[in-house]
């Protein structure tokens, strides 16, 4: 089965290529969540649904010959998608004239659902009953302070990564944060010749990102080990033909994907 209908669509394999080509461009430069969480798939179109399981709780159950498995949810995979249109009479002239197609269309539709996909990993979808890493309940929080002066942004940290510690979370940690927040630590600390940033990224390893998904003034410490936490992928971002209309053609750019957080103690977020 052709799932994304391209065998039937009017379109040439090199324009498919240079589709495909777009869509990974963007969403390398734009994607944080999967630059942190480790990857489970893609598994397929096919694969809609998956478990979860919380690991303090994950264990056998046995009662009057029947066998199940407690602390184990069973979650569909959601569809994320953002549609596009190429105009035929671009199209036309670009073959005729022997240049290549203007493919913002592609790159504006495949930033839309990269930031969509960190929005979903980051801040979940409540309205569909979907948890992201600051909103999942049983998270670990530190009151987080002024990141914009003194060395609060690199005590918070360190207090983040000694609670997670306490907690039994081991492992390489993760910092994510929001762009003013990253860029309140560009600057100097007094009397140490040291970016701040630089003490704060040298505590998580080197593991400092930003997303704009966060917003202002938000963080997040992550232990992203498989055990802890990954992000599971069905249908990897593709696009698909849907139709001409007006003459124009009409495409679908989609993806399947679901965050697995299976410990809640390995995320602390900073309030």
């Amino acid at each position: 089965m052709d799932y994304l209908s391209r065998q039937s669509a009017p379109i040439s394999e090199p324009l498919w290529k240079q589709i495909d080509e777009a869509v990974v461009g963007v969403a390398r430069n734009v994607l944080t969540g999967r630059r942190v969480l480790p990857m489970m798939g893609p598994l397929g179109a096919g694969v809609d649904s998956i478990h979860i399981d919380n690991a303090k709780a994950h264990k056998e159950e046995i009662e009057e010959g029947f066998i199940t498995t407690a602390g184990r949810a069973l979650v569909e995979i959601p569809t994320l998608y953002e549609d596009f249109t190429l105009l035929a009479r671009d199209m036309a002239a670009s073959e005729k004239n022997g240049y290549p197609l203007d493919l913002s269309a592609v790159l504006m539709a495949a930033q839309a659902l990269a930031l969509r996909e960190d929005r979903l990993i980051f801040l979940g979808q409540e309205k569909l009953g979907y948890e992201g890493l600051l909103t999942a309940k049983g998270t670990g929080s530190v009151e987080k302070a002024d990141w914009s002066t003194g060395e609060n942004a690199f005590a918070n940290v360190a207090a983040a990564i000694e609670q997670m510690v306490s907690g039994g979370v081991f492992g390489n940690y993760t910092l994510v944060v929001s762009p003013n927040l990253y860029m309140q630590m560009q600057r100097l600390q007094p009397g140490t010749g040291l970016m701040e940033i630089d003490r704060v990224t040298k505590l998580v390893g080197g593991n400092l990102f930003k997303s704009p998904v966060l917003g202002r003034d938000q963080a997040v410490l992550l232990c992203a080990q498989p055990q802890n936490m990954d992000l599971v992928v069905g249908q990897d971002m593709a696009a698909a033909y849907l139709e001409q209309r007006n003459l124009n053609h009409e495409f679908r750019l989609l993806e399947t994907v679901l965050l697995r957080l299976k410990n809640p103690q390995a995320v602390v977020v900073f309030r």
